[in-house]
């Protein structure tokens, strides 16, 4: 065995004895020739070699420069976190949303609770966290004068109930209950709690255990926003003084660099447990377990201390990014429908143009200014620039797929004519015209596809989404194309 593997050793030894002499080799090469350069330019005049230097320093930085541009971490954090907008741009997004007739009711809407809550003075805190982890109990022991809501807000968020609590030193809060992350129908009310979170000052973050990595990718997304969290242990009356210890310690080394504080607090709540009476009888019992939350009071008062001025600038971030997230939400659903629309014009003028002017055998070749025109109108919604030969080039490589697939695109306009039995009396022109349909309106939903993901115009792309629409077209549009051409070719007729 050892002897039919001593050729490949021999291989491998050979192999690495070439490598390592080209390596030699190579390094011999580059300080020789550095060696070379130093001799040249120490026989340069003086005024040669200072320009030379100050060429090299230049060339140098810029290389460093690059890499340092390359090499730098993203402005966007993990969590969503983007580059933070100025309320300049925030309020630009949106008119320029409300001059494209988007609603942006509840945009402004923000804005408005933003400035709102500023001119008040008062601090808000948000209670964050799973089901089950003792908010409600939370906030009878935080507000247990003035549980009541003071505050329901209406609309998406009529969910988030607000509390005036008061803290030891007499300073108030305004609390907000949000609704638990992890329930039924949880996306919308997940939601609407983080929204609040966005809106408030500061975050409690309650949790009842050790955090889940739902919870650790929460906890990440708050302190990507800069505000003050206080994670909040609860419950942990019902820990021995050993396992409580230990789960404190593990949420420092976890999260100690991510929140303000850490606290371990009891915030009471109902018991319920069975007991046995003395005539063997067993009774159930329910009572009020005594709240301790004297460390989560101190730990709100510290963050209370600064003053609202002081942690206005980190709310005003969280809620003009939270608004500009949004507003691109709501830009690309408007730009969709904006497309769906030119698609649909561009798509009946096609058919009415094919009937006019197409005869039986005509060329499919996608030409002339019907389809320079429906490129540049979905351009300019997806705010993409264009150029002429780039509209040009694409109009040709997709006619040149085109035609080679024309052959399919009359069989399926075929079929059209056989699904609806008063086109097929119509003639070979309202075959065509089905077909040019087809055409035009998988090149608006294909060309409209590449620029909502690419924001560019990638001619391949396009090409292979219109491959793929007019291979498998769904009946919804084949029925919708013939019955645009049912409906030109009638009104011809008349």
């Amino acid at each position: 065995m050892s002897q039919a593997r001593l050729p490949l050793r021999l291989i491998l030894l050979t192999a690495l004895a070439v490598g390592a002499a080209l390596l030699l080799g190579l390094v011999v090469a580059t300080l020789n020739g550095l060696f070379e350069f130093y001799q040249r330019w120490q026989a340069m005049p003086f005024w040669l070699r200072v320009p030379s230097i100050i060429v090299a320093a230049l060339v140098l930085g810029a290389l460093c420069w690059l890499l340092w541009r390359l090499a730098r971490p993203s402005a966007t954090s993990m969590f969503g976190a983007s580059v933070p907008l100025s309320r300049g741009d925030v309020e630009a997004r949106i008119e320029s949303l409300r001059e494209r007739q988007a609603d942006t009711t509840a945009l402004e809407a923000e804005l408005v609770e933003l400035d709102r809550r500023r001119v008040t003075g008062e601090v808000y805190v948000a209670l964050f966290g799973e089901i089950s982890t003792g908010k409600s109990s939370l906030i009878r022991a935080l507000a247990a004068q003035t549980a009541p809501a003071v505050d329901v807000r209406g609309g998406t968020t009529r969910r988030v109930e607000h509390h005036r609590g008061v803290l030891p030193d007499g300073r108030a809060l305004i609390l907000a209950d949000v609704p638990g992350s992890r329930e039924i129908d949880g996306i919308a009310h997940e939601q609407i709690a983080r929204d609040e979170a966005l809106r408030a000052h500061a975050v409690v973050y309650l949790a009842a255990g050790d955090l889940t990595r739902a919870q650790d990718t929460e906890i990440g997304w708050l302190a990507d926003f800069r505000k003050p969290i206080v994670l909040a242990l609860n419950k942990t009356d019902l820990y021995g003084t050993v396992e409580r210890t230990a789960l404190l310690a593990r949420l420092h080394e976890r999260y100690a660099r991510r929140v303000r504080e850490i606290v371990a607090i009891s915030a009471g709540g109902s018991e319920r447990y069975e007991r046995t009476l003395t005539d063997g009888r067993r009774e159930r019992v329910e009572r009020e377990r005594i709240p301790d939350i004297a460390p989560l009071l101190s730990a709100l008062e510290r963050i209370a201390q600064a003053g609202t001025d002081a942690l206005e600038p980190a709310r005003e971030v969280a809620v003009l990014a939270e608004v500009g997230r949004r507003g691109d939400a709501l830009a690309r659903a408007t730009a969709a429908h904006e497309a769906q629309r030119s698609i649909a014009k561009y798509t009946r003028r096609a058919i009415v143009g094919a009937m006019a002017a197409v005869a039986p055998g005509s060329d499919l070749l996608i030409q002339g200014a019907l389809g320079t025109a429906l490129v540049r109108e979905l351009a300019r919604i997806h705010g993409v620039p264009v150029r002429e030969l780039d509209v040009e080039a694409l109009l040709a490589r997709v006619g040149l797929s085109v035609r080679n697939t024309t052959a399919v695109v009359l069989a399926i306009a075929g079929n059209a004519l056989k699904a609806f039995p008063g086109l097929g009396t119509l003639g070979g022109g309202v075959l065509h015209a089905i077909a040019y349909g087809l055409v035009f309106d998988s090149l608006g939903h294909a060309l409209a596809a590449t620029l909502a993901t690419h924001a560019a115009l990638d001619a391949a792309d396009v090409e292979a989404r219109i491959g793929a629409l007019l291979a498998e077209p769904q009946r919804e549009r084949i029925e919708h194309i013939a019955r645009l051409a049912l409906d030109a070719a009638r009104g011809e007729r008349t």
